[in-house]
């Protein structure tokens, strides 16, 4: 083993003991099942604030982003960006206090389906069920691309077997997960986050230092046509120029209104201790979204500046491109152990952006099984000890799921992410909203609501989609609004809400600060 390899396996094994310790130092404080999915309410604005981001961006971050800026220039990457900004500030701006005071006055709501079923009294459990159900339909495959996005890195990294580098994560995941629910999700989450910054700003300095400078990078991005330009796609590989147009920027735009729906980042507003603190919360929280992009998207250019130097490899396709902080970690550790360990650190900022998604998605797909499904939904009687057992069992069981999906190494990880984004935002995230602002809106407006959007993204995404031209926006899109229409509609149709349902909203509505 060389010294560039025993500095990185050295900083990757102590970040991996750090997540695994927190697990351990949580696994005694869960008390009952809502200590379990919602830590008791007991988040500070910090760790909200920085969970919530870390469960949201995934390791498309570090290697999605970067790897579309390097290969198509600024604008693909830069739209999304844009989007993903403005999409978590109204996330954090108008759902996530009245979310967390709504979710406590409704009957102590402690898991997304749990509150819908809540909101609405909805005493058949076909809300729960439904969301429960596309939970699992999203959240399994997409905790898998998770573990498949892990075992890549670490096959890649060490040269060992793919399968083998895929369980050891996933093991590991799944530990801290089971022995400390929602609060270790959460701090580790906030440790990732901290991880995954100083990976960004290492990886840009010293990019920017190999590739001659600021200057050298901003010569090469202007000598490919179209890469600084917002409204074309440039492709570094073949010179070619294409348009960027108004259809393909507002499809682009459409991934921010995925946030209304996420149910990993919606738990953490339901978990903040104090709504008072929401707006600390939701300032951090925008500032290091906006500042971890254009970071990312920099890399992205200062990459290419660094291969133009023969440093590194030129990649052919923007797949290849996404690994382009490894290749400049990789170049980082041949300068000695010191440096090896500094890669090790970007490198375990890759793995902890993989992590502080799958973990939380984990958690989430566990609880709808365990509590909205077996005991909400077919009304299993559980004591508190006991529901956190199967809780943590069903964890456990999830995982192996989620392990069986990702034992292919071929597999999309964007594609599945791109796809169960589209997903959960089109299912939850306008019954979300108009659960919280519309009065009016009803049981059977929210079912119609929410199962139309789910199936309108499958309905899009291989029957309308494949056509192209006008038909080709992402698919989250039109699901949405065909949600919200669906919701408008069905509420109108129907019987209005119980008087019980209308005085619980006004409480809400009018409560101040």
């Amino acid at each position: 083993m060389t010294t560039s390899t025993i500095g990185i396996v050295i900083a990757i094994a102590v970040y991996l003991v750090v997540v695994l310790g927190t697990g351990v130092l949580y696994s005694n404080r869960n008390k009952g099942v809502d200590d379990f999915y919602l830590g008791g309410r007991k988040l500070g604005p910090l760790v909200t604030a920085m969970s919530a981001e870390a469960s949201d961006m995934s390791s498309w971050l570090l290697m999605g982003l970067p790897g579309v800026a390097y290969f198509s220039g600024i604008a693909d990457a830069g739209w999304t960006a844009i989007g993903l900004a403005v999409g978590t500030y109204l996330n954090w701006l108008i759902v996530a206090k009245r979310l967390r005071r709504y979710s406590e006055i409704s009957n102590n709501s402690i898991t997304i389906p749990n509150f819908f079923s809540n909101r609405f009294r909805e005493k058949k459990k076909w809300l729960t069920a439904i969301a429960a159900v596309i939970i699992i339909v999203f959240f399994v495959p997409y905790t898998a691309s998770g573990f498949a996005a892990c075992g890549k890195l670490f096959a890649a990294l060490l040269n060992v077997n793919y399968g083998s580098a895929m369980l050891v994560s996933a093991v590991v995941i799944a530990i801290y997960t089971t022995l400390g629910g929602f609060l270790a999700a959460s701090t580790t989450d906030l440790i990732q986050s901290i991880v995954m910054t100083i990976a960004l700003v290492i990886v840009a300095v010293f990019g920017i230092h190999v590739a001659g400078g600021w200057g050298a990078v901003v010569t090469n991005a202007q000598s490919v046509a179209g890469y600084l330009s917002m409204t074309n796609l440039a492709n570094v590989a073949t010179g070619e120029l294409s348009g960027y147009g108004p259809i393909t920027i507002v499809s682009t735009l459409a991934w921010g209104l995925g946030y209304f729906g996420m149910p990993h980042i919606l738990l953490r507003f339901m978990a903040i201790h104090d709504d008072r603190k929401i707006r600390t919360s939701r300032r951090i929280a925008s500032v290091w979204v906006v500042i971890s992009m254009t970071v990312a998207i920099l890399i992205g250019m200062i990459g290419y500046a660094v291969s133009k130097t023969g440093a590194i490899t030129t990649f052919g396709s923007g797949a290849d491109a996404e690994n382009i902080i490894v290749y400049i970690a990789n170049l980082m550790s041949t300068k000695g152990i010191g440096m090896a360990l500094i890669a090790g650190i970007i490198l375990a900022g890759i793995l902890a952006s993989t992590m502080s998604t799958s973990d939380s998605q984990l958690l989430a797909a566990a609880s709808a099984v365990s509590q909205n499904l077996l005991q909400e939904v077919f009304g299993l009687k559980l004591s508190e000890r006991a529901a956190v057992v199967v809780a943590r069992l069903t964890v456990l069981v999830i995982a192996v799921f989620a392990v069986f999906l990702a034992r292919d190494p071929e597999s999309s990880v964007f594609g599945i992410v791109s796809f169960a984004w589209a997903g959960f935002g089109a299912a939850f995230g306008p019954i979300m909203l108009f659960s919280l602002f519309w009065r009016r809106t009803n049981r059977y407006g929210a079912v119609a609501g929410m199962a139309a959007g789910g199936i309108m993204v499958f309905v899009w995404k291989y029957l309308v989609r494949p056509m192209g031209g006008a038909w080709n926006i992402y698919e989250l899109l039109p699901a949405f609004l065909v949600s919200c229409v669906l919701i408008v509609t069905v509420s109108l149709l129907t019987p209005a809400p119980e008087q019980e349902v209308l005085d619980e909203f006004d409480r809400v509505r009018a409560m101040k600060g």
